[in-house]
C-alpha cells in the first residue's frame, strides 16, 4: 500500500521570536517491510542552516535554526511511503542466543527512561496475563486488549507531563498514554519494549467524505518476544498493526522521538500550536 502524509505544525507566538532552534522526526523510518519513496519538508521562515542525520535509534533526524525575526513558524512534512503487511512482525533470522546483536539491543528497552519506570503497581496491573505456563505471544496480546478494554480514550485529558501512575489511577489517556503504560507494565515483568510514533490510515463515518487534515500522528509500542524478535502492538485500537500503519520513528518513550522540538530566543509569554496530518492513500 502507498500513502501520501502530509504532517504540518504552526507555532504563533505573542511576541517577536529573535531565533529558534529545532528537531524534528518527520521522515518516515526505513524497514524491510516499509519504503520511504520521497520526503520534502518545508520550513517557514526559510532556516539558515538545515542538517540531517541518523539518531542513536537510527531514526531519520532533521535540524534546523532560524535566525531572523518571526513571529509564526510553520513545519510541513510531506512523504510518499510503500508499506507491506507484516503482521506486526519485524522479520528476522532465528536469534541466536544471549550475544545474537538483536538480544543485546533489545536489553536498552529494559531499562527505565524519562517517561516510563517500571514500578510495582504496573507489574501488578499486568500479572494477570501472564499466567503459568502461558505463551509470552498469547499473554502480551491480552495485556494490551486489557488496556484497550479498561481505560477510555479522552483527547485533550492528559499532556506530556501525565505520568503512566496517574493513567493507571485514572483510567484515560491518548494513544501516548496507553503505549507507554504497557512498555511500563510489560518492563516491569522483565520484557523490552519500545516507543513507536508514526500514522495510521483512519476511515471516515459511514457515508461521510474523508476529511483533509483529520488524521492525527499515531503512537503504539513493540516487545521483544525470546528467540522471535520484536512485535508490534497497538492497545488504543486492540490490534497488531498491519500495512495501514507508517512507522516514523522509535526509541525509549515519547521524548526519544517527539515530532518537533526545540528551543526559541523571545519575550513571548504564550503561543498557540495548531497540527494537521492527513494519511491519504497513493497511486503506487
Amino acid at each position: 500500500m502507498n500513502y501520501k502524509i502530509t504532517h504540518q505544525t504552526e507555532y504563533t507566538y505573542d511576541a517577536s521570536v529573535s531565533s529558534s532552534y529545532s528537531e524534528a522526526h518527520l521522515v518516515p523510518r526505513r524497514l524491510p517491510y516499509q519504503v520511504c519513496l520521497s520526503s520534502e519538508l518545508v520550513v517557514s521562515p526559510p532556516p539558515l542552516d538545515y542538517r540531517e542525520h541518523y539518531d542513536f535509534f537510527d531514526n531519520r533526524t532533521s535540524f534546523f535554526s532560524i535566525h531572523e525575526p518571526h513571529t509564526v513558524l510553520s513545519v510541513t512534512a510531506t512523504s510518499v511511503v510503500e508499506v507491506v503487511d507484516h503482521g506486526g512482525q519485524l522479520p528476522l533470522a532465528r536469534l541466536r542466543g544471549e550475544n545474537d546483536p538483536e538480544v543485546i539491543t533489545s536489553r536498552q528497552y529494559l531499562l527505565d527512561s524519562p517517561l516510563v519506570a517500571a514500578s510495582p503497581a504496573l507489574a501488578a496491573y499486568a500479572a494477570p496475563s501472564f499466567g503459568p505456563g502461558r505463551p509470552i505471544l498469547d499473554s502480551v496480546v491480552e495485556l494490551t486488549s486489557r488496556i484497550h478494554t479498561d481505560f477510555d480514550y479522552r483527547p485533550g485529558s492528559t499532556t506530556i507531563a501525565t505520568s503512566v501512575g496517574e493513567v493507571l489511577q485514572r483510567r484515560h489517556g491518548v494513544c501516548q498514554d496507553f503505549a507507554h503504560l504497557a512498555i511500563g507494565c510489560l518492563r516491569s515483568l522483565g520484557l523490552p519494549a519500545r516507543y513507536i510514533s508514526g500514522y495510521l490510515e483512519t476511515d471516515p463515518p459511514p457515508g461521510r467524505a474523508k476529511l483533509v487534515g483529520a488524521d492525527a500522528s499515531h503512537a503504539w509500542l513493540a516487545v521483544f518476544l525470546p528467540d522471535t524478535g520484536w512485535l508490534d502492538l497497538d492497545p488504543t485500537n486492540d490490534r497488531i498493526p498491519n500495512e495501514r500503519y507508517i512507522t516514523t520513528a522509535w526509541g525509549r518513550d515519547y521524548a526519544d522521538v517527539t515530532p518537533l522540538k526545540g528551543v526559541v530566543f523571545s519575550g513571548a509569554s504564550e503561543h498557540e500550536l495548531k497540527v494537521s496530518v492527513d494519511v491519504a492513500r497513493a497511486d503506487p
